[in-house]
């Protein structure tokens, strides 16, 4: 069901378009409008008449009526008509399009078809034109005319010129092709000699618009054939004038003609013009000609009756006036200076060349001479050269020269040179200034005493030393105050002006400007150098930019750095000066740097310059290393004062004997030293020599031993033995209150070493302490009981010493025999 519905559909709206199809709509729908064609900007009204028994399928349906204006919607009233017809109106106020198409529609059952179209046009009135000229052509006499067109009407305009005789009706005479503003009107629509109106006329849709008319005879509008230059001559002899012959065109040989002839020279940009010349005389004269100059020629002519068109000027034709000898004084500048050898003078003399007017030709050289040519005799000449310059000698004393010119017809005027000092008042004041790219205008402030002309110097400043010998020119006019100087001005270079007032017996001292013509940035900046560096400040250099590289005056050296967490910082050095120091840096840290050299009409940055500041500054390096040094120079000097001088070294590192290598051992008995000692080993610093041993007496008022049964003791029968003969010992004897106090038994003195002093004798002690002796970490020895006195048994004392005691296995006792034994009772 769905599909068929949808096919029903179909069918209907296809029938729909088929019955309302244009092709089958004739008489069905009528789009009306007041004009097809309008001012822009205006209102259009248009009607759309829909007739439904005209329209199969809509006799018996409600017709709505729609509008589009190209693809724009537009609304409009729709109302009932006459005869069952349904009308719909348009009215747009303001129609601003060039053209458009309206469209009227039909809505049926939801589908739109359009059932008529009305075409409107929209534009202005044609614009009136201007500036109508005609020229008639001789060689077929047809009238061309040209004209301005106005503006454009946006409107299809016909364009026609019109011509009319003072009798005869006004008829098209042509049409311009291709949208053209000329065209030209025929032989047989003119009237020779004989006035005619003319006009351009212009017409479209809304209107019509004429040209002023022109009223003229085409002859006098007829533009002639240039005549032929014949012959140039000068005349006569030795004058400034000129004779000329020509031709007249043969299509102008009829008229009256009035000519005009131009000249100029190859160097000259404007022509010099002479009128009112006769054409049909053939023949001028002209004067005011420079002698031995080179002119180009042109002449043209037009009917002198009529103000009408010039011919085109003739090919043109050179001529070279006759010479003269050159007149006027030369331009002259002068330096002076001793000879290196002898008493004369060396001059150098510079001049300029003569100006064209006073030239009279081409120069073939000059005569420079000491002396003025007297009674027809020539002087002898000290420069004959082609050149503008000459250097030469000339006697000490020596106050004028004399230069002069010569050419083909003769030799010049003679210039006077005045070699005067440079010892006059200056200029008060010397300013420079731009005056193009290529000049300097010169400004001064002249002196109080009376000037009677000036020199003006310029060299270009440069790197190598360079002399112009042409870069001057003199200004004649002491009055002047100003000049302009042109010769070998370039842009972007400096100059070195200086200004010599010229006095009547002497010439100034000079005043001096520096200028440039032009300026731009410079063409490099220079590049840095680190001069050197510490923890918080870096010392950069760099070489001058070049003058020749400068472009203009520096202003200013523009330094930038930064590192990679702070912003850029700058600070702006003067150009005089080649170093800057940057202060405030981080320690031991990297930064970037940049130099930006400028003028006053722009900078230039160079090349970067990477550098890390140091951790120390110089000076606390140099206070590290003093430090360090003097440490080490004590260290070297207190471990000379230690090897040199034994008495420091014993006192710092005393020298204590060792008993187990002392010279004892070599007294003991070759029996005892094959027995093993099974004493603890007692490390000591040092050898010892034992050379006295001192056997000590009882004490005054003390009991004997013998009060003491128990303990045998055994006293030496003198209180000090001899040295090396023998030894003493004693048993430990305790004193009667019982306090078991050690008492010493034996003093060992010892002599020390060679070189060693003699401190005060060390005691030996030997009590019945268990504590080690000396502070010795071995066990002390063990206690022996009536060792060397007072033999147990009816045995004597034994005559070998016990191993125990190694210390006193080296000391034999001299007179053993002699000590008494102690007993117990």
């Amino acid at each position: 069901m769905a599909r068929h519905g949808a096919r029903m559909l179909f069918l209907l709206q296809l029938s729909l378009l088929l019955l309302l199809h244009p092709s089958g709509t004739m008489g069905c729908a009528l789009v009306a409008v007041d004009s097809p064609i309008v001012p822009l900007g205006s209102a259009v009204t248009a009607s759309c008449t829909i007739q439904s028994k005209l329209c199969r399928g809509l006799e018996q349906e409600k017709v709505r009526i729609t509008w589009m204006l190209d693809n724009e919607p537009m609304v409009g009233r729709q109302s009932q008509g006459p005869g069952d017809t349904e009308v719909s109106n348009l009215t747009l106020p303001q129609f601003n399009r060039t053209q458009a198409k309206l469209w009227c529609w039909v809505e049926w059952n939801g589908t739109k078809q359009r059932v008529g179209m009305a075409e409107i046009r929209a534009g202005y009135p044609p614009a009136k034109p201007f500036n109508l000229s005609c020229i008639l052509n001789l060689s077929d006499y047809g009238l061309t005319c040209q004209w301005e067109p106005g503006a454009n009407s946006r409107l299809p305009t016909s364009i026609a010129l019109k011509c009319a005789g003072s009798r005869a009706p006004a008829v098209t005479g042509c049409i311009p092709q291709g949208g053209r503003s000329r065209c030209t009107v025929p032989r047989r629509l003119l009237l020779l000699y004989r006035h005619m109106e003319i006009w351009v006329s212009a017409t479209n849709a809304l209107g019509t618009a004429e040209s002023e008319h022109l009223c003229i005879d085409p002859m006098d509008v007829a533009k002639l054939d240039p005549p032929a230059l014949q012959s140039i001559q000068s005349i006569p002899f030795q004058t400034d004038c000129i004779a000329l012959t020509w031709e007249v065109a043969r299509s102008n040989a009829h008229m009256e003609l009035q000519c005009e002839l131009r000249y100029r020279t190859p160097q000259d940009t404007a022509w010099a013009l002479v009128t009112n010349i006769i054409g049909h005389a053939g023949t001028a004269q002209c004067c005011g000609f420079l002698f031995g100059t080179q002119y180009h020629f042109q002449m043209r002519c037009r009917r002198s009756l009529a103000r009408g068109y010039w011919s085109e000027w003739s090919p043109g034709r050179n001529y070279t006036t006759h010479e003269k000898a050159p007149t006027g004084k030369l331009d002259v500048w002068w330096s002076t200076q001793p000879a290196r050898v002898g008493k004369g003078l060396e001059v150098q003399l510079c001049w300029k060349a003569p100006r064209r007017q006073e030239a009279n030709g081409r120069v073939l050289g000059y005569h420079v001479t000491l002396s003025p040519r007297r009674r027809g005799r020539d002087p002898p000449m000290v420069c004959n050269t082609t050149h503008t310059h000459c250097n030469f000698s000339a006697p000490a004393g020596t106050r004028r020269v004399y230069l002069s010119a010569y050419n083909a017809a003769g030799k010049g005027a003679v210039t006077e040179v005045v070699l005067l000092e440079r010892k006059g008042q200056p200029l008060a004041g010397l300013q420079a200034v731009p005056g193009g790219e290529h000049s300097l205008w010169v400004h001064w402030e002249p002196p109080r005493v009376p000037v009677t002309a000036y020199i003006l110097e310029w060299q270009r400043v440069s790197s190598e030393p360079s002399h112009c010998s042409a870069c001057w020119q003199m200004e004649r006019d002491g009055a002047a105050t100003a000049a302009l100087i042109q010769d070998g001005i370039e842009p972007f270079q400096q100059y070195n002006i200086s200004v010599y007032p010229l006095y009547k017996d002497a010439t100034g001292v000079p005043v001096y400007a520096v200028a440039y013509s032009k300026q731009k940035a410079p063409s490099y900046a220079p590049k840095l150098h680190l001069k050197s560096i510490s923890k918080s400040s870096a010392e950069l250099c760099w070489e001058p930019v070049p003058v020749e590289m400068q472009n203009g005056f520096i202003t200013g050296y523009t330094i930038f750095w930064a590192n990679s967490t702070t912003d850029v910082s700058s600070s702006t050095v003067n150009p005089s000066l080649s170093s800057f120091i940057i202060q405030g840096l981080k320690p031991s840290t990297l930064y970037k740097v940049l130099i930006m050299a400028s003028t006053a009409a722009g900078g230039t940055n160079g090349t970067s310059l990477t550098l890390v500041t140091t951790v120390l500054d110089d000076a606390e390096i140099q206070f590290l290393f003093l430090t360090l040094g003097l440490v080490f120079v004590l260290l070297i000097l207190l471990l000379i004062c230690f090897q040199k001088n034994r008495r420091v070294k014993q006192q710092l590192w005393p020298s204590v004997p060792d008993p187990a290598n002392s010279s004892l051992g070599k007294w003991v008995p070759a029996e005892l030293q094959q027995e093993p000692l099974q004493v603890p080993g007692v490390k000591e610093p040092g050898p010892a020599t034992i050379s006295t041993v001192t056997v000590l007496e009882r004490a005054a008022g003390k009991p004997p031993c013998a009060a003491e049964p128990s303990i045998p003791c055994t006293m030496p029968p003198e209180g000090r033995s001899s040295p090396g003969r023998g030894w003493s010992a004693a048993e430990p004897c305790r004193d009667p209150g019982g306090s078991g106090e050690p008492v010493q038994y034996a003093r060992v003195m010892g002599s020390g070493y060679k070189g060693q002093q003699h401190g005060p004798p060390r005691l030996y002690l030997r009590s019945s302490s268990t504590q080690p002796l000396l502070l010795d970490p071995s066990p002390s020895p063990l206690p022996y009981e009536n060792l060397w006195l007072g033999c147990p048994g009816d045995g004597g004392c034994p005559e070998e010493l016990p191993a125990t005691f190694p210390l006193l296995q080296g000391l034999r006792i001299g007179g053993a025999e002699e000590l008494p034994d102690c007993r117990a009772a």
